[in-house]
């Protein structure tokens, strides 16, 4: 992370993160609150409909090709020979769209970065295999557990269609995590498929596989699915690429039809992937100081899809992957998700990169 410090020195991002209040609150799940007054003031206003989860790219809105060099921090490939190869001078040019690894300007949290797939492809904000795989081998490449990998689709409070993933370091165990999970099947490539069980929003977990690719694809299936249906959503890659979280949610279309509490509308929180794992990020001082276990319940809570739509909602990417849900009575077991240790056992695949030295602090990746 010494880049993402070095341009934390040069005054890159809108605030000082390492400013901010955090606490644990009391109780059962230990969510985490952060006191992050100024961050909705300065990140960059929503330019597109939140009531579609598939939309086009469009170049004349904001997008990561038009971000200063400076906050370019490294190239990042899935490597083929398990090893890991710096390039001290790759050149950036449209032949050759790199995938790249950013600083994100309204940092929630130390180290917090944006994962750019194939930044010069201008891909819309949308799940596909290769990207999420590529999302996985990173999160497999940091080897620590607090490390985490998050992903918003639009409706699910993405802010930017253009394609990327975020991560930061956080370390505890976010209550996502720590939530207990009921089996519900396993795919022919030995991905098992959990519910979430007593946490606000109602999830999948996705683990296992014959490799790493196995979980990814699923996944992937499962979003695709999920993005054809319209269905918004949110992505935890967890334990180092080892277990995936799958959120859909609903809190966009019902702050549209009114039907967000008024109290919770009143926090100004949007529910992303981080909030939705536990982490949440406040805006005002009061909503902090007031924060308790019931509060991030109700908040949450709104988000979740109802019992009846979750499951009308699983049998669609259940059918998508390939997948009955006949076991889920035979085989619907009790399992305790463990907060990560910080150790790593499994050997990860190894990637590539390199800092971007090409242009001048003043340039944008694609010149206007």
């Amino acid at each position: 992370m010494f880049q993402w410090e070095d341009r934390f020195q040069r005054g890159l991002f809108r605030y000082d993160v390492t400013a901010c209040e955090t606490k644990v609150i009391p109780g059962k799940y230990g969510f985490v609150a952060q006191l992050n007054e100024g961050r909705h003031l300065k990140k960059r206003p929503t330019e597109f409909r939140v009531d579609k989860v598939l939309q086009s790219f469009d170049g004349n809105k904001f997008n990561f090709t038009k971000v200063g060099q400076e906050e370019l921090l490294f190239q990042f490939e899935a490597g083929e020979d398990g090893e890991v190869q710096f390039f001290p001078c790759m050149p950036l040019d449209a032949e050759n769209s790199p995938s790249v690894v950013a600083i994100n300007v309204s940092p929630i949290e130390y180290g917090h970065v944006l994962l750019i797939p194939r930044v010069l492809d201008c891909l819309p904000q949308r799940i596909d295999h290769k990207s999420l795989l590529l999302a996985v081998h990173m999160a497999a490449e940091a080897a620590n557990p607090y490390f985490r990998l998050g992903y918003n689709s639009l409706g699910a409070f993405a802010t930017i269609n253009h394609l990327h993933f975020q991560a930061y370091y956080l370390a505890m165990p976010f209550p996502l995590e720590k939530a207990l999970s009921k089996k519900m099947i396993t795919t022919v490539s030995g991905v098992k498929i959990s519910e979430l069980l007593n946490y606000p929003v109602r999830s999948l977990l996705f683990e296992g596989g014959n490799s790493m690719q196995d979980l990814s694809d699923t996944v992937s299936d499962a979003c695709v699915c999920l993005q054809n249906n319209n269905i918004p959503f949110n992505i935890l890659i967890s334990d180092c690429g080892r277990q995936i979280f799958l959120m859909p949610q609903c809190y966009a279309e019902k702050q549209a039809l009114g039907e967000v509490s008024p109290e919770v509308l009143e926090t100004q929180v949007n529910p992303a992937v981080w909030e939705i794992s536990g982490h949440m990020v406040l805006k005002r001082k009061e909503d902090y100081e007031g924060a308790s276990e019931e509060n991030a319940w109700r908040l949450l809570a709104e988000a979740s899809l109802s019992e009846e739509r979750f499951k009308e909602v699983n049998d669609l990417i259940f059918e998508a992957i390939g997948c009955s849900n006949q076991e889920e009575e035979l085989e619907g077991t009790i399992v305790h998700q463990q907060s990560p240790s910080g150790s790593v056992n499994q050997k990860s695949n190894r990637t590539h990169g390199g800092p971007i030295t090409n242009g001048t602090a003043s340039e944008c990746l694609v010149l206007q």
